[in-house]
């Protein structure tokens, strides 16, 4: 019996030992088996165009894109509330200005990548590789063209001149494309030059600022103002998209591609860069070297209505007629970092 109780309290010790060594073995295939990849994508940008994008990437890569979308300030504000542990790893907003703002707050870390530099010019990305240009969008002049000679609204001054008083419809000052553009303005002609262009631009104005750029475009095509200020894609968008209405609007209304300086018409970016403290952040370089290839820029050219960054790229039939439009070929990081000046002399103009 001895003997028996002996034999027995050994097996259930080797059992004992052998369930502990199992349940050890499977705690430790759990911790390291492979989990989906993911890639946590905060963006400012709100495109059906570009959902077909990320489940194309998806389908490539695998990588399973989880989104969180909101305003530019909005994103920044919960990347910095979430800290070290915040689990965004691209932050994607819909101008350079934006992109700075990120920047200052220290949303970024820097990338090199042989395939974002080579298909993204230097003008259109942050020096150190913050962040990347991957659309561009000029802002432009919408006309009345029964009323308004193309000539006449040929440099970004004319906008401020006696010709236009009463008859220009805009955006307010905290427009994030208004600040940069004027930004622009400062950096190619001086604080000067910029104060009076602002000044002329709200002596000009046929209504306080309200609206967003297509109620700028509408304004102009019901009559109540000549010309106004928009980004490119909106008109193009009007023009193409199913709205009649909308369609019918371009067609008395058109799209001029003033100069600033004589050196050619303000374009500005949509873009993103790798979050600081990214936890995919392979994914995540992957994820931007996507969305810089031909085939991404085609598609958010013809869906969206943007302009390609890249040289290589196709323009489709709907933007096709602009290609031979001449950007200003300033650094889109210059004008991003003026836009605090540019608001203090919009406010002190009176610019709503």
């Amino acid at each position: 019996m001895a003997l028996f109780r002996s034999v027995s309290f050994a097996v259930a010790a080797l059992a004992l030992a052998w369930g502990c060594s199992r349940t050890e073995a499977a705690d430790e295939q759990d911790a390291t088996a492979v989990k989906p990849s993911e890639l946590n994508l905060y963006t400012a940008r709100h495109y059906d165009s570009d959902l077909a994008l990320y489940e194309q990437f998806t389908q490539e890569t695998g990588i399973v894109i989880n989104r969180i979308e909101g305003s530019a300030d909005q994103l920044v504000a919960r990347i910095r509330a979430e800290g070290a542990g915040s689990p965004a790893d691209v932050f994607i907003a819909a101008d350079a200005g934006a992109l700075r703002r990120a920047q200052d707050a220290g949303v970024f870390q820097p990338v090199s990548s042989a395939e974002l530099e080579a298909r993204i010019p230097s003008a259109l990305r942050e020096p150190s590789g913050l962040w990347f240009g991957l659309t561009r969008r000029a802002r432009i002049v919408a006309y009345d063209s029964s009323k308004v000679r193309p000539e006449e609204i040929d440099d970004y001054a004319d906008l401020a001149s006696s010709r236009f008083a009463g008859k220009l419809c805009v955006r307010s000052s905290d427009s994030v494309y208004n600040l940069s553009l004027v930004g622009a303005l400062i950096e190619a002609l001086g604080t000067e030059e910029a104060r009076a262009w602002t000044r002329g631009v709200v002596a000009n104005m046929a209504r306080p600022p309200q609206g967003g750029d297509r109620d700028q475009i509408r304004a102009v095509g019901a009559g109540e103002c000549e010309v106004a200020l928009t980004n490119s894609y909106y008109y193009l968008r009007m023009r193409t998209g199913e709205d009649e209405a909308d369609r019918e609007v371009t067609e008395k209304v058109a799209l001029a591609f003033p100069s600033l300086g004589g050196q050619g018409a303000h374009v500005n970016i949509s873009g993103g860069g790798v979050v600081a403290t990214a936890p995919n952040r392979e994914n995540a370089v992957r994820f931007l070297e996507f969305l810089a290839s031909q085939n991404a820029q085609a598609h958010t050219a013809s869906f969206n209505s943007e302009f390609p960054v890249s040289d290589d790229t196709p323009w489709p039939e709907g933007i096709a007629p602009y290609r031979s439009f001449v950007a200003h070929p300033m650094p889109v990081h210059t004008f991003a970092g003026r836009q605090s000046e540019a608001l203090t002399l919009m406010t002190e103009a009176g610019w709503k």
